[in-house]
């Protein structure tokens, strides 16, 4: 961020928010406008509810032409994967092969930079996107749209927030290049979020969010235990783990 650029808003935060998290086509942004990557968290959520919009119309049409709920659960992750460019799901691969797979903070932090996947990346992989699916099938046969809703704003939310508890792992990478918000922006982003999740849950999401809450919690201190702080593939990761923490708690309501 510039140094005298102190407004917390701009007109242009949302959009470069999309730039950031999705691969959505979008026009080309004045240059100017990336000093704000840090300041832009704060529309984070406003991203989240926009591809969670476009998923839950997608799973929505699939059930309308009597799909079965796993094959529109299927679409609408789709959906959500080919949207964001499988950022997130990148990320949990790399974290878990990262935290796991090395024996010091060095070697970890290598193992996540490589891009060739390994044994635990993989099989992390397999069981998030097994239990996404069937937990959306779920909520989809409830007919429970604003909760997958919900899951995708909410899980965009948290990522500000390690970015500005935890310090940066690495002296580079994504995370790095983007900065630290400040604490207004965090909140403004979170608060966006829980207001977002109380209009389409009501009291309802109290429960599902404190799970989530928890699940990135015990992320984040692994994170600061074995590399230090968080990277690109931790913020990844955290927006995966919220989300199927929220959806298993949602559907456990119901």
């Amino acid at each position: 961020m510039h140094k005298n650029d102190t407004k917390l808003f701009s007109v242009w935060d949302i959009p470069l928010a999309l730039v950031l998290l999705t691969r959505l086509p979008l026009p080309r942004l004045p240059e100017k406008t990336f000093a704000r990557q840090a300041d832009a968290a704060w529309a984070f959520p406003v991203a989240g509810l926009i591809i969670g919009l476009l998923a839950c119309v997608a799973g929505w049409a699939a059930m309308a032409v009597n799909l079965p709920a796993a094959v529109s659960a299927v679409i609408l992750v789709a959906v959500l994967i080919v949207t964001t460019g499988a950022m997130h799901e990148d990320g949990l691969a790399d974290t878990v092969d990262g935290l796991w797979g090395g024996f010091t903070q060095e070697r970890r932090l290598e193992i996540m930079k490589d891009s060739h996947i390994g044994t635990y990346g993989v099989l992390a992989l397999i069981f998030a996107q097994l239990m996404r699916v069937a937990l959306i099938a779920t909520l989809l046969m409830a007919g429970a749209y604003g909760v997958i809703l919900v899951a995708c704003i909410l899980s965009r939310a948290v990522m500000p927030v390690l970015m500005n508890a935890l310090p940066h792992a690495r002296k580079n990478g994504l995370s790095h290049s983007v900065g630290a918000p400040r604490v207004a922006t965090v909140l403004a982003g979170f608060g966006l979020a829980v207001l977002c999740a109380v209009l389409l849950m009501g009291t309802a999401v109290a429960l599902p969010l404190l799970v989530a809450a928890l699940a990135v919690i015990v992320l984040a201190g692994i994170a600061k235990a074995k590399i230090g702080g968080q990277s690109g593939d931790i913020l990844g990761a955290s927006q995966q783990l919220a989300e199927l923490a929220f959806l298993t708690a949602a559907a456990a309501a119901l």
